[in-house]
């Protein structure tokens, strides 16, 4: 396995439309080892979610994972699409691997529910809420050229590390 260098913020790549991805490739040995590297960039950079863009593929995958008592498991989504969105709102702190230093306070919808091909390449259907559906959403804006800056409504809470850390870590941050 390898870690892969993150690009970031004003790194074309993450501004494009990232396209599909062959599902007769997934099962390949290249592939897979992909979602392997793609996993140790995301734990060696402490995320808890990272997409292909982020390090310099225009592809549609996302992989994620988050331990502890509000996580989720190990995902894997290729091409995946958002097929509804539930009606309640949530704002979270959000970070991200390709926005070094940064938090900021996004609002997304707390539920959806998601329709993907898995690690397998099979098809999947499933709805997540909370902070797992927060992450989707932040994953999968990647495969749309987009920043959790380009989501905040309020530019007012945007912070560096260390006032975040100084004055507002008592609230849950995502680092996505």
């Amino acid at each position: 396995m390898a870690t892969l260098p993150v690009a970031k913020v004003g790194n074309p790549v993450l501004r494009k439309m990232a396209g599909s991805v062959d599902p007769a490739v997934v099962p390949t040995r290249a592939y897979q080892q992909f979602i392997d590297d793609m996993f140790e960039t995301m734990d060696a950079y402490e995320g808890i979610g990272l997409a292909a863009p982020q390090v310099s593929r225009s592809e549609q995958l996302i992989v994620m994972r988050c331990d502890g008592q509000d996580g989720f498991p190990e995902t894997v989504l290729i091409n995946p699409r958002i097929v509804f969105y539930g009606p309640v709102q949530a704002e979270m702190w959000e970070g991200c691997l390709s926005v070094d230093g940064l938090r900021g306070k996004v609002t997304r919808p707390s539920s959806i529910r998601v329709q993907a091909l898995d690690r397998e390449g099979r098809s999947v259907d499933f709805e997540a809420a909370g902070l797992f559906a927060v992450c989707i959403q932040h994953e999968m804006d990647h495969l749309i050229g987009k920043l959790f800056l380009d989501r905040m409504t309020d530019l007012s809470t945007l912070t560096q590390l260390k006032e975040f850390d100084a004055y507002w870590k008592q609230e849950p941050a995502t680092v996505i």
